[in-house]
């Protein structure tokens, strides 16, 4: 089967804060699939609820059509901001996952958000907007405007994050600033590839200074992918099965 994107579906605990894996969502050939994940165990007991038509947690799903519950994430061709919305996100085509993928499905109204899982290849490389912007200082627009294409950035544990220790931070050089988060769901990951690759790199992929605050910067990781290395390799991330 022709896979297309596959992406990981999170959700926010309200009593942690944390970001659970709690399922997976893919296209194959015409139809999209989605499964529960291991991880949709710990959320439930934090009060995550199943979605609509989607009960049991160990059944597969399909549609011919996107999931209603994912498909209120997808930005209508009539609003009028959608042209400068597919610019911002660097869309060139319509599908549905590629969008989940780039805008993360963020709303204000659900604490649910979709991520793309790397394929296997030589390079691990991921595309995501940094996040955090507003724990940051006030003049980081400032500091983006100055910023081009394909400027390397830099990445370092946040030591003094009490709240979440294994983020990680985005820094700018000359001058050095702090610039943005790397997703939450990407951070072991990441951590992992660095020490397995000194030559890893995070770049300015695209900056969108009118786009909203989660499309202001995007940046492109690269590194090495090692033979044992799988991405999400936590067992939070894996079907869950019957």
């Amino acid at each position: 089967m022709n896979k297309e994107r596959e992406l990981i579906v999170a959700w926010q605990s309200p009593l942690t804060m944390e970001w659970i894996p709690i399922g997976r969502l893919c296209k194959k050939d015409d139809l999209f699939y989605f499964v529960y994940t291991q991880g949709v165990g710990s959320a439930e007991k934090q009060g995550f609820l199943p979605f609509r038509y989607m009960t049991d947690f160990t059944k597969e799903y399909t549609s011919q059509q996107l999931f209603p519950t994912f498909a209120n994430k997808i930005l209508p061709k009539s609003r009028p901001e959608y042209n400068n919305y597919k610019e911002w996100l660097g869309l060139n085509g319509d599908s549905v996952l590629d969008e989940l993928a780039m805008n993360n499905g963020i709303k204000a109204t659900d604490k649910i958000e979709l991520y793309a899982i790397p394929k296997k290849a030589e390079f691990y490389q991921l595309e995501f907007f940094a996040h955090g912007f507003r724990h940051l200082s006030a003049n980081v627009d400032e500091r983006l405007k100055k910023l081009k294409e394909k400027d390397t950035l830099y990445l370092a544990q946040d030591v003094q994050n009490t709240s979440d220790d294994s983020a990680l931070i985005i820094r700018a050089e000359s001058p050095a600033e702090l610039i943005g988060y790397v997703p939450r769901i990407y951070t072991k990951d990441i951590t992992t590839l660095l020490k397995s690759d000194k030559k890893a790199e995070l770049k300015v992929k695209k900056i969108n200074i009118e786009a909203p605050l989660q499309f202001r910067l995007l940046c492109e990781f690269r590194a090495k992918w090692k033979k044992d290395f799988e991405a999400f390799q936590d067992e939070k991330f894996h079907k869950l099965e019957r």
